[in-house]
């Protein structure tokens, strides 16, 4: 007997595992993938000191501007164009969201 079923009488209730697999990176209802404001590859100092994600540009750039690619560890992404949040955003060929596992 689980711990749902003798506590509460109703049905068991999933896992915590189970419960995480629902979370942020659940697809949404329409079958696509839950998209960021931002591709989780954008990186830059201030983004280090983030306490969650990033939904505005200001949270990404200090006043050197500079942000860098996770991929490749350069100012330009795969696709070999500059790397800035403007720019790292859903449509971008190399864009993946931070809310993907």
């Amino acid at each position: 007997m689980d711990y749902e079923t003798s506590h509460h009488g109703g049905p068991a209730a999933e896992s915590p595992a189970e419960a995480a697999a629902d979370g942020p990176t659940a697809t949404a209802a329409s079958g696509d993938a839950v998209e960021s404001a931002f591709c989780g590859s954008l990186r830059s100092k201030k983004f280090f000191m983030l306490d969650g994600l990033a939904t505005e540009a200001s949270q990404y750039l200090d006043a050197s501007n500079h942000c860098w690619c996770r991929e490749t560890q350069q100012v330009v992404g795969p696709d070999g164009s500059r790397v800035n949040p403007a720019r790292c955003v859903p449509g971008r060929s190399c864009y993946s969201s931070s809310l993907e596992g």
